[in-house]
């Protein structure tokens, strides 16, 4: 295959070999993605206004957080085409986290013979 120094082949298409319908259809699922994190931070500033306990508007805005976290991870760092290995390793580095996350407060009142 030959190409152009416009970067396209004899055919037209970029030389790359993604198809124009291609390049338009990662573009639209880009500007969707950029949209919804968008709405979401808006979400997220509607929220902090409504009256809720310390307690729940920090797990809202965490679940918030999580939802804009995940679309940027499978959209933005392309881990939505990954292989399942990629998965098994980033719910095994979730549950050690929130494993890590949660220790202090399971063995806040056991203070391992420690006397204050």
């Amino acid at each position: 295959m030959t190409t152009t120094t416009t970067g396209h082949d004899a055919t037209g298409h970029a030389a790359a070999g993604h198809d124009p319908a291609e390049i338009d259809r990662h573009v639209r699922v880009y500007i969707t993605v950029f949209v919804a994190l968008m709405a979401l931070t808006v979400v997220t500033v509607a929220v902090s206004y409504l009256d809720l306990s310390p307690v729940m508007a920090v797990v809202v805005a965490l679940f918030i957080a999580t939802i804009k976290g995940t679309l940027v991870a499978c959209y933005f760092m392309h881990l939505i085409s990954e292989k399942k290995l990629i998965y098994a390793v980033l719910v095994i580095t979730a549950i050690k986290f929130i494993v890590l996350l949660a220790l202090p407060a399971l063995t806040h009142g056991n203070s391992f013979g420690i006397h204050e």
